[in-house]
């Protein structure tokens, strides 16, 4: 359980603002169906999720060790700093969509989510509980999280949410995370 409420938080709140946000902003006010949309970035992100989370768990796995925990401890400290940088969508608007709201959104999200950072958290998050199908379901609730509200509402979203100290809550729960990590590293010894 503890898997996939931290999965759940960290993920939902690292989504906040994050370029696959802004996709499905984008996606919402071009194709105007709602349903689609969520679906596709449903199906997307399991899929995303799954591999990313099955990559961290192995690689825990393959890796044991003292040195590893640090390692997953950095890359949570990592995350809370990369978090405070602002993402940006880059062109994907201007680009047709050949295909309906569910395609599009599959594809685009599946290849946006590609080394963002709720992927590489999903990794570590994968890693550092080695329950896949709980840290995927985590991942993937908490993507729903940030991204239903953001098809449904769209642009005026973006208008009332402080994305600043959204960013800043989500950097402190990775540093948080990080630091509980590093802690228990020590403590183990």
């Amino acid at each position: 359980m503890e898997a996939l409420l931290t999965s759940t938080a960290v993920v939902a709140l690292a989504e906040i603002g994050d370029k696959t946000q802004l996709l499905a902003i984008l996606l919402a006010t071009r194709f105007k169906r709602p349903l689609p949309i969520i679906l596709g970035i449903l199906v997307a992100t399991l899929a995303n999720h799954f591999l990313a989370a099955l990559v961290g768990q192995q690689a825990a796995t393959i890796l044991e060790g003292t040195w590893f925990r640090y390692a997953i401890a950095a890359s949570f400290i990592a995350m809370a700093l990369w978090t405070l940088v602002p993402d940006k969508l880059d062109d994907l608007e201007d680009k047709p969509a050949r295909f309906g709201a569910f395609v599009t959104t599959t594809v685009a999200f599946f290849l946006v989510e590609m080394g963002d950072k709720t992927q590489v958290a999903t990794v570590a998050l994968g890693a550092r509980f080695a329950e896949v199908g709980w840290v995927t379901a985590g991942t993937t609730l908490g993507m729903m999280i940030a991204n239903v509200p953001a098809v449904l509402l769209g642009n005026e979203l973006v208008k009332r949410v402080p994305m600043k100290a959204v960013r800043f809550a989500a950097a402190l729960l990775f540093l948080a995370i990080g630091l509980w990590v590093l802690a228990q590293t020590i403590l183990r010894g």
